[in-house]
């Protein structure tokens, strides 16, 4: 592996069985008989005028052993750029680990981690670096730490915009919005100026549902179908609440839905919910079979957890919140199982009377790295009451966030 800040520049060495002489370069590990082929391939594709895009394989240390053909090289798994910002705090240090040993983009993959955080923190994200290394994860195949956007969102394909002023014991979300929306707008300037225009952007960082919006509107280039904030800690605390409270396993309940903002305003909705017990399936209200918790003592631990976590902890969710962010993005680039949702703040279309242009958490399915709303299910008065007050915190807070973004 090559952990290094900067582009490494060809050098020579020796590994393996055979002391073979091989080269590091800016795309990877090659033994010496391999780099003369790859050289000609390189130049007969340029000549012909086919793409170049794929066709150079990356750190190949097991090659070093023997003989390996090019052709089977290039259908080894190109690595993909991820970056983490907040890459010294607590969120990612859980995170990391995740994604660097394939729960997060399947263990397959490899992973060149782009870490971003403050200059004051470079010393922490170097110890961040040094236990990565000693995880010795095979699919790591670089690590880049840095201070500087430019550098961290340089060709990524995924994002985790997990660094944020954290919300303190006894602060609202509001009061985040003026340090953290300007954050968010020069990272999302980065994002349109330096990532791959397909890249899938996760917004972690409070206020999400409010930065996501912000981080989409300085980058252009990207569509904003790629930006999504995370709601998924809210959906996974209301199903491991309905798993307690029904004595099954949580994967046992599936298509929990939370509506709206990641807030205390949020609706965690079980209307549409089944739960599989003694191996029957049924619904949610049925199997509970008290209203009044569904609509009471239920909605309001989960709309609140992240408090009551705040003061039990006196930091933060961190652990759960790590979880819930490789959840998230696991599902986009693994797509949803058939017959199943899962909620995700995603820019609003209008569907089911809520207003355009915030986003709002909505169940979502999805194929292909694409989401689709799901549509038709049957919003009771009780829902229309819950999803239009998010939806009006969430109107407030784009406001204020646009006005701060002009200061």
């Amino acid at each position: 592996m090559i952990f290094s800040g900067n582009s490494p520049s060809y050098s020579g060495h020796t590994c393996g069985d055979n002391g073979s002489a091989c080269f590091i370069s800016e795309v990877g590990v090659y033994p010496h008989f391999l780099l003369a082929e790859e050289n000609k391939f390189r130049q007969d594709t340029k000549s012909s005028g086919s793409p170049l895009t794929g066709i150079r394989p990356q750190f190949i240390t097991p090659a070093c052993r023997g003989s390996i053909s090019l052709s089977t090289l290039l259908k080894m798994a190109q690595p993909i750029k991820v970056v983490v910002t907040g890459a010294a705090g607590q969120i990612a240090y859980s995170l990391l680990y995740q994604i660097a040993k394939g729960d997060v983009f399947g263990d397959k993959q490899p992973i060149i981690l782009h870490l971003l955080d403050i200059p004051p923190m470079m010393g922490v994200l170097e110890g961040v670096v040094m236990e990565l290394a000693d995880c010795a994860l095979p699919l790591i195949h670089g690590v880049v730490p840095t201070a500087d956007p430019a550098v961290a969102f340089k060709d990524v394909e995924a994002a985790f915009l997990v660094g944020a002023m954290p919300r303190k014991q006894g602060m609202e979300r509001k009061d985040l919005l003026s340090a953290n929306v300007k954050i968010f707008k020069v990272q999302g300037q980065a994002l349109d100026q330096h990532a791959k225009k397909t890249v899938k952007v996760l917004v972690v960082g409070n206020p999400a549902n409010t930065n996501a919006l912000v981080c989409s509107r300085y980058a252009p280039s990207i569509p904003r179908e790629n930006f999504s904030a995370m709601t998924r800690l809210d959906q996974n605390r209301a199903q491991a609440n309905i798993a307690a409270r029904l004595g099954v396993n949580i994967a046992d309940v599936k298509n929990v839905i939370i509506w709206g903002n990641h807030s205390s305003t949020q609706y965690p909705d079980v209307k549409h919910a089944t739960v599989t017990k003694g191996g029957v399936s049924k619904n949610v209200y049925e199997a509970v079979n008290d209203e009044a918790f569904l609509k009471g003592d239920f909605v309001s631990t989960i709309q609140t957890r992240g408090a009551a976590v705040i003061a039990a902890r006196k930091m933060s969710s961190a652990m759960s919140a790590a979880k819930a962010a490789g959840d998230h993005m696991k599902s986009i680039w693994q797509g949803t199982d058939s017959g199943e949702w899962v909620s995700m703040g995603v820019v609003s279309d209008g569907s089911y009377g809520v207003p355009a242009d915030i986003v709002y958490s909505f169940p979502v399915t999805i194929k292909d790295k694409k989401w689709t709303i799901v549509q038709g299910l049957p919003i009771d008065d009780f829902a229309r009451s819950k999803m239009d007050l998010t939806g009006k915190e969430l109107l407030e807070e784009r406001e204020e966030a646009l006005a701060v973004c002009q200061d």
